[in-house]
């Protein structure tokens, strides 16, 4: 099974992650390195103003720039969602929650929203950033698993 989604059974554990915004992340990233690239081969010769000279350093530093900002995209790569009978992992870009099924109230995906949420019994919103709108249908798996387990956990 792909990385993006493990379901172990659907009593026991769930995990997914985001499909297309993985996908753009990695993209992306290879063209800003590819972009900064082909720009520092650019900077040779004067500045244009005073005496100036644009060096080999120069050159180097542009493409540091170029996978500093890439590795900065790469931080989408981070977003998951675990669940199991005994709570929820969300991990988002910056940042992770680790909750017991006891302290969610429920598993929400609003019209309009971009994002799953967790609402939480204190009624805090979790953004849960690994089941996206644009992955539709992934998405709407997602939130049924972790409906599902929660639900169970709640019967249980």
């Amino acid at each position: 099974m792909a990385d993006w989604c493990t379901v172990s059974t659907p009593t026991t554990a769930v995990t997914f992650r985001p499909r297309k915004a993985r996908k753009a992340a990695v993209i992306a990233a290879v063209a800003v390195v590819v972009l900064f690239t082909v720009v520092s081969f650019g900077l040779t010769g004067s500045t244009g103003q005073g005496r100036a000279v644009f060096q080999r350093g120069d050159q180097a530093a542009m493409i540091g720039l170029g996978f500093a900002f890439a590795a900065g995209m790469l931080l989408f790569l981070r977003p998951k969602v675990s669940a199991d009978g005994r709570g929820v992992r969300v991990r988002n870009v910056i940042g992770s929650y680790d909750l017991p099924w006891e302290v969610v109230r429920g598993v929400r995906f609003e019209r309009g929203a971009s994002f799953a949420s967790l609402e939480l019994e204190d009624d805090e919103l979790i953004t849960v950033v690994a089941l996206q709108l644009v992955d539709r249908e992934h998405a709407l798996a997602g939130v049924r698993a972790l409906r599902d387990l929660h639900e169970r956990a709640r019967q249980g």
